[in-house]
């Protein structure tokens, strides 16, 4: 099986080309080939595969083999494979995805490869209900949580797949790798949730660390990226467009007046392409 191994701003995946190639069996697949010892090495799988509504579809699976509805920075991988070895030529591009048809504007070089993409993200969704937070209010702005190392505050927006936003003084003082397993698993997200801590340092930029469901700490993540401009926004303390600075680079994101929808502009990097041995299927 042909893989092909890309990044977005450090936020890592093996993408596999299905229109001439069939995986039968995604979630194992990318628990092994995620595997940075074992495997390829990855934050998770993406399956770019034929569509009948758009130029692509795109599926993908975190390191543990759940699958995720959608993932900003693989999305722009995707546009990216797909545009650069001519499955399409579109631009804008549409990408099928579990979270809806994404639409994909490409900046392209002068070798007329993709450098940049701005994808369309959609409109942020922040009834509860949907998102999905099992609270009574009917916004989750700026509410308590309290977990076995404090309470924190956290608004909470999906973006396609769920996120907990959590304003800080200091990103680089939260033990991550403690608080995330328990705020990720918290009681009040069935479906998990992708936990982000966001320091402002103004209004139109802020740091931030990510805890993704399903993967751990990643480098960068372009749904929570757009989550946190929605929650700044929310929570008066940044503008609808601004530059997130994460582990891997840096998005700008903004949460335009006109349409309500969140777009996010950033790189798409193809790092190798290599076989995965029949065995490993």
């Amino acid at each position: 099986m042909r893989f092909v191994k890309m990044h977005g701003i450090g936020n890592d995946y093996v993408c596999v080309e299905c229109f001439s190639q069939s995986v039968s069996d995604p979630e194992g697949l990318a628990r092994r080939i995620s595997d940075r010892h074992f495997g390829v090495g990855g934050d998770g799988l993406i399956l770019i595969l034929p569509s009948d509504i758009a130029d692509a579809k795109m599926r993908i699976f975190n390191a543990d083999g759940s699958e995720a509805e959608m993932c900003g920075n693989g999305i722009r991988c995707v546009a990216k494979y797909v545009h650069d070895h001519g499955i399409s030529s579109n631009n804008p591009l549409r990408i099928e995805t579990s979270a809806g048809i994404k639409t994909i504007s490409l900046t392209l070089n002068e070798q007329n490869k993709v450098i940049l993409a701005t994808v369309d993200m959609g409109e942020p969704i922040l009834e509860p209900s949907k998102i999905p937070v099992k609270i009574s209010q009917e916004r989750a702005i700026d509410i308590s949580l309290e977990t076995p190392k404090g309470i924190f505050k956290m608004t909470c927006v999906s973006m396609g797949n769920p996120h907990a936003v959590i304003f800080v003084d200091n990103v680089d003082k939260i033990p991550l790798h403690e608080i995330g397993p328990m705020i990720e698993n918290h009681p009040l997200f069935p479906s998990r949730v992708n936990v982000h801590f966001v320091k402002v340092l103004s209004r139109k930029e802020v740091i931030m660390r990510t805890w993704e469901r399903g993967s751990g700490e990643t480098l960068a993540c372009g749904t929570g990226a757009s989550a946190v401009c929605v929650a700044g926004t929310l929570n008066d303390l940044t503008d609808r467009e601004i530059l997130a600075h994460l582990p891997g680079g840096d998005l700008q994101l903004h949460w335009s007046d006109d349409d309500n929808h969140v777009y996010m502009t950033g790189p798409a990097e193809e790092v190798f392409t290599g076989d995965w041995p029949e065995k490993g299927l």
